[in-house]
Parts: structure tokens; sequence; C-alpha cells
């Protein structure tokens, strides 16, 4: 029959309701919520479930499955994106890092040369003043003044 939901919730109502009151993020919250609502017969459809808690019928579906391949874990899994690849690869910083307390740079743009030249690696201005001022954490006009002229306060 058409509509008529199969899954097997092994928890029972009591430990499900005390894991919806442990749960930590809205996430959690609602994916467990799902469960609860299925195993005491509030809802009987996964359309039914969708509309109860405001979401897509495919995503419901979706938890369920993780559900019934992993069981809790599977279900509160939190996925993280990679993210987007950094501009400047790894090796590139560290070589940078090297050469900054080797070379002095009168500014951003000669390091963006500098690693087009030597490193074969393009980067623009905002990139290359970002990784320098903020992820290695040197300031041009302080990092490369002479030990005695540094401004001490």
């Amino acid at each position: 029959m058409s509509g008529v939901l199969k899954i097997n919730i092994t928890e029972s109502p009591e430990t499900l309701h005390t894991l919806l009151a442990k749960q930590k993020t809205a996430q959690g919250k609602e994916r467990i919520q799902a469960l609860y609502l299925l195993k005491t017969g509030q809802v009987e459809t996964i359309q039914h479930l969708a509309l109860v808690l405001g979401r897509a019928r495919t995503t419901v579906q979706r938890w369920l499955r993780h559900y019934r391949q992993e069981g809790l874990t599977g279900l509160l899994r939190v996925q993280k994106s990679p993210g987007r690849p950094p501009s400047l690869p790894d090796w590139a910083v560290e070589r940078l890092r090297q050469e900054l307390t080797s070379t002095q740079f009168t500014s951003y743009n000669d390091i963006k040369i500098w690693l087009e030249t030597n490193l074969g690696v393009e980067a623009s201005y905002k990139v290359v003043h970002s990784v320098v001022r903020y992820q290695l954490q040197f300031n041009l006009k302080l990092d490369n003044m002479s030990p005695g002229s540094k401004i001490k306060s």
C-alpha cells in the first residue's frame, strides 16, 4: 500500500523523549522528534511527518534512511562541508613564512610578485595581505624595521 511507512524504531518513546531533551542542536532535536512522532503514532506517513516538521518529504526520507542503515549515530551525524580550498596552498604559505623572516619586503605587492616569480603561485593582493597579516601575523611596517628602531610602548 502506498504511503505506509515501514520502519522499525528500536528505542522506546521514553528513551526518545529523554534523547530529545539532551539534544543541543536544532538539527538533532528535529531528527529525534521525527522518530518520537513516528514511535508514538502521532503521525503515520512520511508526508504527514514532513508537514508537521515543516520539512520536505525527501529530507525526512533521507533522515529515516540514515536511521535504518546506521541507527541513531547515523541519524545524528553532522556532515561538515569541506569548504572552499585555500587560495594559497599550504606549502606556499610555509615557504612565504620562511621568506618573510629572511627577506625584507617593502609591500604586499612585492610579496605577490615574489610568489608569482619564485613559486609560480598567483594570488590577488587581497589574498596576499590576508595571509601575511592575519594568518602569518606578520606586519610589514613593524616586523621589517631594524631592532633598534621599533617603537616601544
